[in-house]
């Protein structure tokens, strides 16, 4: 029967296989799955009964919240903080790109984005984000 082995310790059933669960992820390893929070705090309820009450329809609320691209500040370049978070799209997990291990002599740190992780991120791997090639200026 699946799940009914134990592993010897503490007679804790082993974990069920993706056939014998529910969750239909995809995953090889069920532990891969993990939840990742949202990045922004979420958003109140729209439209309010106040609003609901003085007509306003959804489509009107989301226009009066989405901000133009044109409205947009545009950052000095790049590496201004000033100008908000530096990419639109976050990197995944940040590995070594050789297989080497951690013998690499050359003085720039070079690593490979293999894509994000079902677990939560680290705050580093977090605050990593990709930089489109013709955006970068040397």
């Amino acid at each position: 029967m699946p799940g009914s082995d134990t592993d010897g310790h503490d007679g804790v059933a082993s974990q069920l296989t993706e056939g014998d669960t529910l969750n239909r992820t995809g995953l090889a390893d069920q532990l891969d799955e993990g939840y990742d929070p949202p990045d922004r705090d979420p958003k109140i309820d729209v439209p309010t009964p106040a609003e609901e009450e003085a007509g306003a329809s959804l489509d009107e609320l989301l226009s009066a919240e989405t901000p133009e691209v044109w409205d947009r500040e545009e950052p000095d370049n790049l590496f201004d903080e000033s100008g908000g978070q530096v990419g639109d799209r976050r990197s995944g997990r940040l590995v070594d790109d050789e297989s080497d291990g951690w013998n690499d002599v050359e003085k720039d740190l070079v690593a490979e984005d293999v894509g994000i992780d079902g677990a939560g991120a680290s705050a580093e791997e977090a605050a990593v984000h990709v930089i489109p090639d013709e955006q970068y200026e040397d």
